[in-house]
Order: C-alpha cells, then structure tokens, then sequence
C-alpha cells in the first residue's frame, strides 16, 4: 500500500495538487479563522545539514567509511544547499570525498538514492510520535509532521512527495494511519480509500508548498505578487467574484500556515462526519469555527 501524503515558502500563493499527482503516475504508479483547539506539532530538531555543504577536496574516504545513511544525509544537505539542479552524482561524491560510482555499490540507481531520502523525510517526520489516543489527533499530528519536514527540506520534498519508498518509515507511517482510520470504524475497502485519501493529502498539500519553495526566489515573487499585481486588476464586470474579493484574496494568500490549517481541519472534519465510530474526545472538541 502506498504512502502517498502541499510546504514551501510560507508566504507565497498556494499551489495545486493536480501536477504532483499526475509526476507520481507518469513514475509508476476544502471558510472562516482557524480553530485554535487543535494541538500544533513540534518535530524533534535534527542535525541535517541547511546551509552549503562544504566539499572535500582532495580529501578521499577510508575504505568502509562510506554507508547508505552518509549517503542519504549528505543528499540531504546538497538538495538544502543547492537546490534540485544542484543535485548531481558528481557534486554528491565531492562532498562524500568519493568517486561517485562509490554510490552505487549502495544504491542501485539515483532514483534508488531519491526513494532512500524520501523515506529519510518521513523518518524525521515522525521521530519521537506515538499514536494519540483520539484517532482524530493522530491524523492531525502525522499530517503537521510530514508538513513541517518538507517546509525544512523543500527541493528533498519535491523529489519526495509523491514517490512510494517501500522503505521502514514509510511502512511505520502507513500502519500507524490504518491504525487510526480503524479506530474510526472504516473497514475493508471503506478503509483503504480513506487511508490513502488521507495520505494523498497530507503528502501533496505539504508537496505542492514544498515544490513552491524550491523554486528560484524570482519565481516565488512572482508568483506571489500575482494577488496584488492581476487579481486586484480584474475588471469588475467580466470577473464580479474575484473583483468582490480582491482585496481579501491577497491577505488571505499570504499566510501560509493559517491556510494550511483551515484546509486540514475541513478534510478531516469531512472523515469526522463519514467515520463509523466517534473519537473519544469530549463533544466540541474538534469543531470548526
């Protein structure tokens, strides 16, 4: 079962989910201010590099220095530092101090390498989470966690959001959330649809910021400015509920973190409504406001 889970620039314009999950099938394969009686997520600081990764030159690992979890950690710290086009066999064994080749005797291809830091992701998502006891707050944390680390590591993110690992922390992942959409009463196939549609949005939504943020700073603006430079522009009578709109759209788009937690509490109320078996939590615990 595929753990198919939008983070990126806080203040940038919010993107779609369409194109990353049309890239996971060509590889194979929700008004109001937000609540705040939902938990917010902390995840357990990590040393990663995210800042330039420092190359060493002239400088040759000893023979068996080299493992898969170096490898994936300076990945890490390549895609930080330089982005996805920074990202390169080459670059990646100047920093290990290695022939590049030296990766393969531990992966099998660079998109071997890509599913390895996309389970990297989700491992330091979910370092140091334990299931709640209310299935509604399980969600809420999982999905805030995979959010948090993708805004960290935006170009990893990019690669990542949409790939199934296959890998430990992804299976973790996988059976903590069918953990939770069973105590909610889903079963069989019921089920299924719920846990990946759950999964598909918490990946894509925190994907779709992630992929924003990768982009080159002069694309972001851009992007971003759209609120204030077209929409504010529109005329009247050929766009009437976006001209109505126009002055709110912008301030509303700008904060990043508000509109992701309006969106995750409208899905997961929708699951709340559908779910066979209530949460435990006292009545009006997780309402919307």
């Amino acid at each position: 079962m595929p753990l198919v889970w939008c983070s990126g620039r806080r203040n940038g314009p919010r993107r779609g989910c369409l194109g990353l999950e049309a890239a996971a099938l060509a590889v194979d394969r929700i008004e109001g201010p937000v609540s705040t009686n939902v938990k917010t997520t902390e995840v357990p600081e990590r040393n990663v590099k995210t800042t330039e990764v420092p190359e060493r030159k002239g400088e040759r690992l000893k023979r068996g220095v080299l493992t898969p979890e170096l490898i994936v950690e300076e990945s890490i710290g390549l895609l930080d530092s330089g982005g996805v086009a920074g990202f390169s066999m080459p670059k990646l064994g100047r920093v290990l101090g290695a022939d590049p080749t030296a990766v393969y005797r531990y992966f099998r291809s660079k998109d071997d390498l890509v599913l390895a830091i996309a389970d990297r992701l989700i491992e330091y998502a979910v370092d140091g989470f334990e299931p709640s006891a209310c299935w509604v707050d399980t969600i809420f944390d999982l999905a805030r966690r995979i959010r948090a680390v993708y805004l960290e590591h935006p170009a990893a993110a990019s690669l990542a959001s949409y790939r199934t690992t296959q890998r430990p922390a992804e299976m973790r992942a996988v059976e903590w959330l069918l953990g939770a959409v069973a105590e909610a009463g889903f079963e069989g196939e019921h089920a299924a649809r719920i846990y990946l549609a759950i999964a598909d949005f918490s990946l894509y939504m925190a994907g779709g910021e992630a992929a924003l943020l990768s982009l080159d700073i002069a694309q972001q603006e851009a992007d971003a400015s759209a609120w204030t430079r077209a929409y504010r522009a529109v005329d009247a009578n050929d766009h009437p509920n976006i001209w109505a709109l126009r002055d709110a759209l912008p301030q509303v788009a700008d904060d990043r973190d508000a509109l992701y937690e309006r969106a995750l509490e409208l899905f997961i109320a929708g699951i709340q409504l559908a779910a066979p078996k209530a949460c435990p939590c006292p009545p009006g615990t997780h309402e919307l406001h």
